[in-house]
């Protein structure tokens, strides 16, 4: 069957919704990290259930003050959650569902409704177990992180040389405080011997670039990440613009890796949820107009948060073959915004590009992320073979495994010049 067409609806509908879901994934941007990572690796009952995704969702059920929750323990947390958005209602949000979906695929019996078993029966395995059996449910087959030097519990793991030992996953190298907040990343730099100063002089860019180049070596980062806030400007008479062109640009050039931006976050307009307090905000798609005409050999990983700029965003990169658009991040990560995306994405630019990534922050996030979101690339691809199908012009099983290898493996590396 592989080499001939595929003759009827039906089959064209069954082989993409099992390849879809079977297809291996290389997943390019998360916050996950490998074993040997020790407790930045998030994984369980209790780091699902109280993560941000939850905790700003059960806050609209609850008069409960917001510190004392930041009082209780991780576990009464979740308890306090799983009370609020299980048991006294109906787990129908994206997050709560998909906490369900993770307990189904775990082999729990989701009806009991009993936590505590589940606790219990995930506290019988080892962090490396749990690793292994959320990435052969998910069908996943390499992981992106994403690494900061700054950070003072990842940074000895790199210094050890024991970040790079799992052969699944992969670096690479965040750069927020650089764009963000330079009198931070001052003094971080300071503290790791770099001769750099607030001033923005020819010793510190020399300084600067130094300390990428250095920390892409010895991660073997696949690129830089940042996430902006919705008002990112570019070309700008800023510190943004100067780090970007005088550090960011030639750094990522010399080294041939693409430059990752994630734009649209506003931080924390509700202090009181910390990191639950985040939210969307309509950017400039202009900016990433303006990076890709500038640098036009440099690549350009691009992802937003809100809506509104998805479809500009999705036709200009059909302007510029170095802009590579990626995945449906953090609020859009829903399934009627992923059908909408996925949908207008291959309408505009076939199979040209990275319809999903996962943003996980937690493990077994893995599991519903990317169950949910191959459901509804697999019925979009579907539908248009479908199209093609009443015109006359027939599918292949390879063809079709082709496409989804691309969306969901191989543009990425393909992107990357490592294919």
């Amino acid at each position: 069957m592989s080499t001939q067409t595929i003759a009827s609806l039906a089959d064209i509908k069954a082989t993409v919704d099992r390849l879809a879901m079977s297809t291996p994934v290389t997943d390019m941007h998360t916050h996950l990290y490998a074993p040997e990572f020790g407790e930045l690796l998030l994984w369980g009952i209790d780091e699902l259930l109280t993560y941000h995704y939850l905790i700003s969702e059960s806050f609209r059920w609850s008069e409960e003050e917001y510190s004392q929750f930041w009082s209780m323990t991780k576990r009464e947390q979740a308890d306090w959650i799983w009370k609020l958005l299980f048991i006294d209602h109906s787990p129908v949000s994206e997050a709560a569902s998909g906490f369900i979906t993770i307990l189904k695929r775990l082999g729990f019996d989701v009806s009991s409704r009993n936590l505590d078993d589940y606790r219990q029966a995930l506290a019988k395995r080892t962090v490396e177990q749990q690793v292994d059996t959320v990435m052969q449910l998910a069908g996943i087959e390499k992981i992106v992180m994403t690494n900061d030097p700054f950070d003072p519990v990842e940074r000895p793991v790199w210094l050890s040389g024991k970040g790079k030992t799992d052969a699944r996953f992969y670096a690479a190298l965040r750069v927020d405080a650089l764009l963000n907040d330079w009198d931070h990343a001052v003094k971080e730099l300071q503290n790791l011997g770099y001769d750099v100063q607030a001033e923005w002089s020819e010793r510190t860019k020399a300084e600067t670039r130094r300390f990428l180049s250095e920390w892409i070596t010895r991660m073997d980062a696949l690129y830089l990440a940042v996430s902006m806030p919705g008002d990112f400007e570019y070309p700008a008479d800023d510190h943004r613009s100067k780090m970007i062109d005088e550090v960011m640009i030639p750094v990522c050039q010399a080294k041939s890796i693409p430059f990752a931006l994630m734009i649209g976050v506003r931080r924390r307009v509700n202090p009181s949820l910390r990191l639950a307090g985040d939210m969307s905000m309509l950017s400039d798609v202009s900016a990433v107009e303006a990076l890709c005409r500038r640098y036009p050999e440099q690549k350009f990983l691009i992802t937003m948060l809100a809506r509104e700029n998805q479809h500009e965003l999705t036709v200009l990169a059909r302007k510029f073959r170095n802009l590579m658009i990626f995945g449906c991040w953090w609020f859009l990560h829903i399934e009627s915004m992923v059908e909408e995306m996925t949908r207008f994405r291959i309408e505009l630019l076939g199979t040209s590009m990275i319809p999903q990534h996962s943003d996980c922050r937690v493990f077994e996030q893995l599991i519903y992320k990317w169950e949910h979101s191959r459901k509804i690339i697999g019925n979009v691809l579907a539908a248009k073979y479908e199209k093609l199908h009443h015109s006359g012009w027939t599918v292949t099983e390879e063809e079709i495994k082709r496409d989804l290898d691309d969306m969901l493996n191989r543009n990425f590396w393909r992107f990357l010049g490592k294919e």
